[in-house]
């Protein structure tokens, strides 16, 4: 009997977590493609497509939450309305062995919502970037790779790699920069221990330039304490491209912050950005905890709109405290781990003083 039972909420929860994923993925699709035509008009159909395909791996693993505490509400407020809690409750289940069914699922799809962030968003981040840049925003050396550790860009007649960046201070360490002339020959190359972007302008520090001459069959090479370049057109967009972390997987994105590091380089975003991905597949279940209480209290009164507005609000709420404490961490207020954990311990206490009150 109890297996049918679990069987029986299972149903209910995936039934309503899954129309819930589809609503949502659909809805955030819709609106953010009308709003790529609108900013990129004449941007042919077939790049939209491709772009949104790749796209969607990371909009699902975004949604998990969401959809996860939408299941649990609305399976619980199904089970209330019927009146089949008071049922279960009458045989002597608790509301922890009504709901283990639904935490069973909500920690497998978890474990698949880690896996598919880090082996299969990367992949498909690398997709949609290239098609972003090449057939969206037609700025083709913008787009960036990452390899053997190293941050890779083109500009015009300009290829240069870079260690780290940080969008959010302008600042680049360990440049390397290599400029051709019209039959790609190798001219000179400019090396920077820290580099200040200024729009088109760089002031790079700590570095080198060498130039190559067919007069001569050896390089020139001069040092430079402080060192100002003008860059293209494209270069003042480069701190729009930077997301390292996106692109790699977590082992990837270890063995990154490991060199980083011993090159003395800053890598506190980097270390906040490999935290909040164990953080963040942890999330979905959080979300469910706190979404049970109101599940078995407030569907009572009958009203679907007040589960969905509870939803909502739990989740804004959550990115609230998960944006901000990313945002703290990036700027080293706090720890790493603590950064990306801190939103899921306020969150995980606020479900455990819901579930202790008496329901009503």
């Amino acid at each position: 009997m109890l297996g049918k039972i679990d069987r029986y909420i299972a149903g209910l929860f995936w039934a309503y977590f899954a129309a819930g994923l589809l609503i949502f993925c659909t809805i955030f699709l819709a609106v953010d493609a009308m709003s790529t035509l609108v900013s990129y008009p004449g941007v042919a159909g077939s790049a939209v497509v491709q772009y949104y395909i790749a796209s969607l791996p990371e909009i699902a693993h975004r949604m998990l939450p969401v959809a996860c505490l939408l299941g649990a509400l609305f399976a619980l407020s199904t089970l209330n309305r019927n009146n089949e809690m008071v049922a279960l409750f009458s045989v002597g289940m608790s509301l922890s062995r009504i709901t283990t069914p639904i935490l069973l699922s909500v920690t497998l799809l978890s474990a698949i919502g880690y896996y598919v962030s880090d082996q299969v968003i990367p992949s498909a981040n690398r997709s949609k970037n290239f098609v972003f840049y090449h057939e969206i925003k037609r700025k083709p050396s913008l787009y960036s790779t990452v390899k053997n550790e190293r941050i890779w860009y083109r500009s015009r007649d300009t290829i240069f790699n870079i260690k780290t960046l940080n969008e959010k201070t302008a600042r680049a360490q360990g440049l390397t920069l290599y400029t051709f002339n019209e039959k790609w020959d190798l001219i000179q190359m400019i090396t920077a221990r820290e580099v200040e972007l200024l729009g088109e302008n760089w002031k790079l520090f700590d570095g080198s330039v060498t130039l190559f001459t067919e007069d001569s069959s050896f390089p020139i090479t001069s040092d430079f304490k402080e060192k100002q370049i003008v860059m293209g057109e494209d270069a003042k967009d480069l701190s729009s491209t930077a997301h390292t972390s996106d692109v790699l997987s977590q082992k990837e994105l270890k063995e990154f912050i490991r060199k980083n590091k011993e090159a003395g380089l800053d890598t506190v975003r980097y270390e906040v950005d490999y935290q909040s991905k164990f953080g963040f597949s942890f999330a979905a279940l959080v979300m469910t905890i706190i979404g049970i209480p109101f599940g078995v209290s407030r569907t009572r009164s009958g009203s679907t709109m007040v589960n969905v507005g509870i939803c909502l609000g739990l989740v804004f709420v959550y990115w609230i405290f998960y944006s901000s404490a990313l945002t703290l961490g990036n700027y080293g207020h706090l720890p790493p781990l603590l950064a990306a954990w801190l939103p899921n311990l306020i969150m995980l206490g606020f479900g455990y003083y819901m579930i202790q009150r008496p329901q009503t």
